[in-house]
């Protein structure tokens, strides 16, 4: 059996906007899963651009931080995107981390807690039509039972694939079953014929997350307890140049996607073999920009 195009995530930065729908037309016609897109850049904005720009293609955002607007706010605008794409869009919500709520003078609450209010006030909204499905962002346990009780599906980003059997047993058969119920995950990805040098980049990439105390929990939780150590003392001995040192390959091959096209591929078969319905890439290039990462993940697929 061929292997199922994944999704892709998709950001939309200043000066490149009318490439990036552009961008999301071919995606489209070259027949991927769906595009997901990040708070960075205003993704809502960008899927409401993508109602109206594609004609088939699954899309949503992966994912809107709940304390950026109020609840009835963003059904307002999530009703008229959805009422634009019936039947494609899923908005996907988060808490945030601390440092992206600070730059907006922000702080979060409990995250159990404050999830549950959003989609209770979200779905009470009046007056703002039918609302679209409602996927949770999800790492550990507690928020993934949140998600089965409350919303319409979950998404993870940067999880452990050996971690997904522990984390999806929350989620009860019926579920998992169902097609209606999103399960997904962002894999940072950089395709290179030279496996260190692709492994080198989503290593740049995910050394930031390594600095976020929720992502280590959920990092040791998966088994990484050394490396985790490891980081905790560059951030105490103020190294954090050297965070990426602390980062093993057995970690980052858990994590992420690199290498030549048949590593690719075959790893992303993995993840599907994991349990994770819609795997979600998030393309680097260790030879340029966001549109040459793209350029490089076409010839994996087509």
């Amino acid at each position: 059996m061929s292997l199922a195009k994944p999704a892709l995530s998709l950001a939309a930065v200043p000066g490149r906007r009318q490439r990036t729908l552009a961008l999301a037309k071919e995606i489209e016609a070259r027949g991927y899963a769906g595009l997901y897109c990040p708070s960075f850049g205003d993704g809502l904005a960008l899927c409401e651009a993508l109602a109206l720009a594609t004609d088939t293609i699954p899309f949503g955002t992966t994912v809107q931080p709940i304390y950026y607007r109020q609840a009835e706010d963003y059904a307002q605008t999530t009703a008229f995107i959805h009422e634009l794409a019936p039947g494609r869009f899923r908005f996907g919500i988060g808490v945030a981390h601390a440092p992206s709520l600070a730059t907006r003078g922000l702080a979060g609450g409990k995250p159990l807690e404050d999830t549950r209010a959003f989609v209770t006030a979200y779905r009470a909204a009046n007056r703002a039509g039918a609302l679209p499905p409602v996927v949770l962002a999800t790492l550990r346990r507690r928020m993934i039972a949140l998600a089965v009780e409350v919303g319409d599906g979950l998404v993870f980003a940067n999880a452990a694939r050996s971690h997904m059997a522990f984390s999806l047993a929350g989620v009860p058969a019926e579920k998992r079953a169902d097609e209606a119920f999103f399960v997904a995950n962002m894999i940072p990805t950089c395709v290179h014929d030279d496996l260190a040098t692709a492994r080198a980049v989503n290593r740049k990439t995910l050394s930031s997350y390594a600095l976020l105390p929720n992502y280590r929990n959920y990092w040791r939780e998966a088994g990484y307890g050394a490396e985790m150590d490891a980081v905790e003392r560059c951030v105490a001995e103020q190294r954090l140049d050297r965070v990426g040192e602390a980062l093993s390959d057995q970690w980052l091959d858990d994590t992420t996607l690199a290498g030549p096209p048949s590593r690719i591929r075959e790893e992303l078969a993995r993840w599907y073999e994991a349990g994770v319905k819609t795997p979600i890439l998030v393309p680097s290039s260790a030879n340029g920009g966001q549109l040459q990462a793209f350029e490089e993940l076409f010839a994996v697929f087509d």
